[in-house]
């Protein structure tokens, strides 16, 4: 009686379905520290903010609505935010990608799944004890570690300002103040 009703109903679900193939984050999966040192390198010049976090780790969860607000009023000031998710390889397809539709999120995302993080730890930075989540600050040679959640926007900011503003003349006396914690 309808010969196209079903036609029309199976454009519709393979619409549906490249729509939301189209809406799902991109991320990239890096297996070794290799692979995440080049993606660090990538930065060049730029003002790298990484925050290691995971998706089973509430605070890290909680404040990453304050690094995509970093990501969007500094993108023309030459800052990269990189969000390196600690999460389980396996947990892939169960819940990592679910967790990026539902958050939307528009930093650059890279799942890290070198299980060996008695050597990359120390190699990211040497205060760090792995506990996430925790945020670096990369600007050419010089490094600062921030311990724990940023409670709001305003804590990163000015935990990330100071590599923004004209940093050619970064103090020590500066990244201690940072380091220090918030």
């Amino acid at each position: 009686m309808y010969p196209y009703r079903s036609s029309r109903l199976i454009v519709l679900l393979l619409c549906l379905l490249a729509f939301s193939k189209a809406q799902a984050q991109e991320f990239a999966v890096y297996d070794s520290l290799p692979q995440l040192i080049s993606r660090i390198q990538q930065a060049g010049n730029s003002t790298l903010v990484l925050n290691f976090w995971a998706t089973w780790c509430k605070p890290c969860v909680e404040e990453l609505p304050c690094f995509e607000e970093l990501r969007k009023q500094y993108a023309e000031k030459n800052v990269q935010v990189l969000l390196v998710s600690l999460d389980f390889k396996s947990q892939l397809e169960k819940k990592f990608i679910p967790f990026l539709k539902a958050q939307q999120l528009k930093s650059d995302v890279v799942l890290f799944a070198d299980q060996d993080a008695n050597t990359w730890i120390p190699y990211i930075h040497e205060e760090w004890d792995g506990a996430i989540p925790v945020t670096l600050i990369i600007k050419g040679k010089v490094k600062a570690i921030s311990h724990g959640k940023f409670e709001e926007y305003a804590d990163l900011e000015k935990f990330v300002l100071p590599f923004i503003a004209d940093n050619s003349n970064i103090s020590l006396k500066n990244l201690v103040n940072c380091n220090s914690g918030k």
